[in-house]
């Protein structure tokens, strides 16, 4: 009950996270009879901090869990993180290479075990942000992507594929991080527009009838130049079809074909074709059966195809190249070009399009499986729904995903060639005679496990009770910005494996962007450590900025200010708490309260109020919409619990019998007890700190989740306490306008045409005394309203104050016209510029929108004061 003055999150939250674990708060139970609710963790690399975005997603996620938990359901919130194969190995490699070891001088193994060590460290890291953080997470069931069972879900869905022909082997253009050294799917490539050059070359014909002028973007590709390629309809091109042309540098001869790809009106009209380096020429390649030159190494050097410039980096040798062509006479011209250009996500290096032999997924039965799932009853819900627009049209244009990656952090590929024959076997275990075969040394994409989470965590492959019991999961949370990496892996890889969906609903949340709607990153140095906000104004300050500040699927921008506006709504509440216990008594406690019996109008508007918040909260709660939720708690308790019910129930308090009294201790902890548990998800720490200072029988994190009571509406009272409040207020705001405080009292009168309202607040009118401070009080059907009168029309009323001796009529007019004068000056100037075409058409839209604003606030403030003008000049 020794609550102290001020909200301090830092010993609030002391020691209360442990207290939790150890009681077993978070732990699921497979045998319970409850209805399950399942989330899966999205699983954070083992590359470092946890940001922004993941607290915002983890937020989201503990707090459906604990309201769940609350509801009566056996709730699983299932933790767990990905070894994320390139991050982490380019992690491993940097560490090593500061402690002056090369991994070239490393076998495989010495690796694996630098690599196992940096995971603990780090997943000891993201398990003290997690416990920071309030996540209500079941460490006995926490999973590693590389963990045994999850290694196993990996081997049987790799083998159960490849057996249906889902996965296959073959050599075709990829992309290539030669920085990294290791294939890429589509969607680890980020395309940027950078300034490139288009290089126009002389092909000469092999008759030495003049030349073809070619352009190429990547002059080191004609290295592996097999053929230059016209339309077949191109009439400046119909002598030399079926003729040859001597490659330059390499003075190789390579034939002139046709081929429909060919763009007529593009450049030249004429294009090299270089199958072993352009996905595109890879496909006309096979069309017409020409050979595949590779003239790269894996790390972006000319390899020994490529002449004189073996050796070279790739862009020496196109430096080298022109340079050499300029020589021979065979460059004709250079031009500027700006290019989209894929750059690697993990590295950031100029992917590069690589012949090479890797292993694929077949999507095509994948796609139209999941696509027709989605038009059944079992299909995947996405919120927002446009997200499910977004997710099919990538479904419907995939391709064929490249699954393997030239790392040692990872997988291991589980196929074996036999040392002798060369023979290839696939199995989820390796060949009996192992030492005469030798494993694929590959290992999986990353996606390709964490595809297989929501099931694999769970014990799939094996018919574990925690698979039965907990699958499908219920809802994933994520951002939107994820939808083609993971989302839809794991849905195509749960319906192939499992034949369920792997979640009911998708919950997708945007991007974290700082004040200036900036995408947080290193380069900008705009990134905020969730860890520090933290440290500065709380885990709950935090939560609940982050759950309740955008609505689903869209951004959220961070601001310090935000966040402390949320230290101070919890520091409200922590002092009305503190002020309701104070005057509740040690005493009394839950079992106590006693809600039947006589109430005042204001107990029976807060009880009323409560229910419709309670339905409200309940309601958006299975909706996800956090923001609306954050809304209607912050009115209810800032507003009508803390603002009015609280001050009108020190009445009770101070001048009530006793029965009175125990009613008004009744409600008090009655609504503070459903408050506290509403706001229990986003800020589990304080609503525990408070919910113990009343009774520390029960632990909040296990209480029932509050529902309506219908017996305690009451929609007169409602009504009544409503018109009150907005009496009130109106008096309040007059005696604002005219610099009347409210310790002078004043006249004041009433208006009420409703004969069944008018007795109610006649009835209550002691409410209006109290907070107003009334010299007379009228209340009637028809009031008498003088000339200087204020007059303020509210809902069901028309409040009156006689103006008469509470200002000086005259003095008041000359402010009032000082006034006018200055808001004309300010409504000619801005409207001036608004009438500058060239300011309109200029200025950043926000300026021009912030102008315009001005203008309807400053016309709203002019007309107000010409109105209190006239009435006091008895206009």
């Amino acid at each position: 009950m020794d609550m102290p003055t001020k909200y301090n999150p830092t010993e609030v939250e002391k020691g209360k996270y442990e207290t939790w674990v150890e009681a077993g708060y978070f732990e699921s139970d497979v045998t319970s009879d409850k209805p399950p609710f399942t989330i899966v963790i999205p699983p954070p690399n083992v590359t470092g901090k946890l940001h922004l975005g993941h607290a915002w997603d983890t937020t989201l996620q503990d707090i459906i869990t604990r309201q769940k938990r609350m509801q009566g359901f056996d709730t699983l919130y299932l933790p767990g993180m990905d070894h994320a194969g390139i991050a982490t190995q380019a992690r491993v490699v940097q560490r090593l290479k500061e402690e002056g070891i090369d991994i070239h001088d490393l076998t495989r193994e010495e690796f694996l075990s630098h690599a196992w060590n940096w995971k603990e460290e780090y997943a000891g890291h993201i398990r003290d942000q997690w416990k920071k953080l309030g996540l209500g997470l079941d460490y006995k069931k926490e999973r590693f992507t590389l963990d045994e069972g999850l290694s196993k879900a990996v081997r049987k869905t790799f083998v159960n594929m490849y057996n249906k022909g889902l996965i296959y082997r073959g050599e075709y253009i990829i992309n290539w991080d030669p920085e990294t050294r290791t294939a890429l799917s589509d969607i680890e490539v980020i395309h940027k527009e950078i300034e490139g050059k288009f290089y126009h070359i002389k092909y000469p014909y092999s008759d030495g009838s003049g030349y073809l002028e070619i352009a190429t973007t990547r002059p080191e590709t004609m290295l592996g130049d097999t053929a230059v390629v016209v339309h077949p309809d191109d009439e400046r091109y119909q002598d030399i079809i079926g003729k040859t042309v001597i490659l330059p540098l390499m003075e190789r001869e390579i034939p002139v074909i046709t081929d429909d790809y060919v763009d007529i009106e593009f450049g030249t009209g004429a294009m090299k074709v270089t199958p072993a380096h352009d996905p595109n020429d890879f496909d006309l390649g096979n069309r017409h059966n020409l050979e595949r030159i590779n003239v790269m190494n894996e790390d972006g050097t000319i390899n020994e195809l490529g002449g004189e410039f073996v050796g070279m980096d790739r862009f020496e040798a196109r430096k080298a190249i022109v340079k050499e062509l300029e020589k021979r006479d065979q460059l004709i011209k250079i031009e500027s070009h700006m290019h989209s250009v894929g750059h690697s996500e993990r590295s950031n290096a100029i992917v590069e399009p690589y012949l090479s032999t890797q292993w694929f997924v077949k999507m095509a039965p994948l796609r139209d499986e999941t696509l027709e799932n989605q038009e059944t009853d079992n299909r995947v819900h996405f919120v927002p729904n446009r997200f499910e627009g977004t997710f099919n049209r990538w479904m419907e244009n995939v391709h064929d995903w490249v699954i393997s990656r030239q790392l040692w952090w990872g997988h291991q590929i589980p196929a074996w060639y036999h040392n002798e024959t060369g023979e290839m076997y696939v199995g989820e275990e390796a060949p009996e005679d192992i030492e005469n075969w030798t494993q694929d040394k590959d290992v999986l994409d990353t996606w390709f496990s964490s595809a297989l989470w929501p099931f694999s965590t769970l014990g799939w492959p094996e018919e574990t009770d925690l698979l039965k019991k907990y699958y499908p999961t219920n809802v994933l949370v994520t951002g939107y910005d994820i939808i083609f990496f993971w989302v839809s892996r794991m849905i195509f890889s749960g319906l192939e494996q499992t034949n369920e969906r792997p979640f009911n609903d998708v919950l997708l949340h945007g991007l974290v962007r700082d004040e200036q709607n900036r995408k947080m990153s290193k380069s900008l140095g705009n990134g905020v450590d969730p860890m520090d906000v933290i440290d500065k104004y709380g885990a709950d300050a935090l939560r609940y900025f982050l759950s309740t500040g955008s609505t689903p699927g869209q951004d959220l921008r961070y601001s310090d200010g935000k966040v402390e506006s949320v230290w101070n709504f919890i520091n409200k509440i922590w002092n009305a708490s503190r002020f309701a216990l104070m005057n509740i008594g040690p005493e009394f406690k839950h079992a106590d309260i006693n809600l039947e019996g006589e109430k005042t109008v204001a107990d029976e508007w807060i009880l009323t109020r409560l229910n419709d918040t309670i339905r409200e909260v309940t309601r958006l709660f299975e909706k996800y919409e956090f923001g609306e939720v954050g809304r209607i708690l912050y009115h209810f308790i800032w507003d009508d619990f803390c603002d009015w019910y609280i001050e009108m129930s020190k009445i009770s308090m101070n001048e009530g019998t006793e029965e009175e009294k125990q009613m008004t201790r009744s409600v008090l902890l009655y609504t503070l007890d459903k408050i506290l548990k509403m706001l229990h998800p986003f800020m589990p720490f304080v609503t525990e700190e408070i919910y113990q200072a009343i009774d520390n029988s029960q632990s909040i994190v296990v209480s029932e989740w509050p529902t309506v009571d219908a017996s305690l509406s009451n929609e007169e009272s409602n009504k009544t306490m409503s018109l009150l409040v907005d009496i009130i207020k109106s008096v309040r705001q007059t005696r604002n306008e005219v610099n009347t405080p409210l310790s002078k009292p004043i006249d004041i009168k009433i208006e009420i045409k409703d004969a069944n309202s008018r007795a109610l607040i006649e009835e209550n009118k002691h409410y209006i005394t109290r907070f107003t401070n009334p010299e007379t009080l009228e209340i009637s059907e028809k009031v008498n309203i003088q000339d200087d009168a204020k007059t303020q029309v509210v809902k069901g009323a028309t409040v009156v104050l006689p103006l008469e001796g509470l200002i000086d009529i005259n003095e008041e007019i000359e402010r009032l016209e000082k006034e006018l004068e200055r808001l004309d000056g300010e409504l000619k100037r801005v409207k001036s510029k608004l009438s500058n075409e060239k300011f309109v058409q200029n200025a950043p839209k926000k300026i021009v929108n912030e102008e315009r604003e001005k203008e309807a606030s400053y016309k709203a403030q002019y007309e107000d004061v010409e109105a209190r003008l006239n009435g006091l000049r008895g206009k």
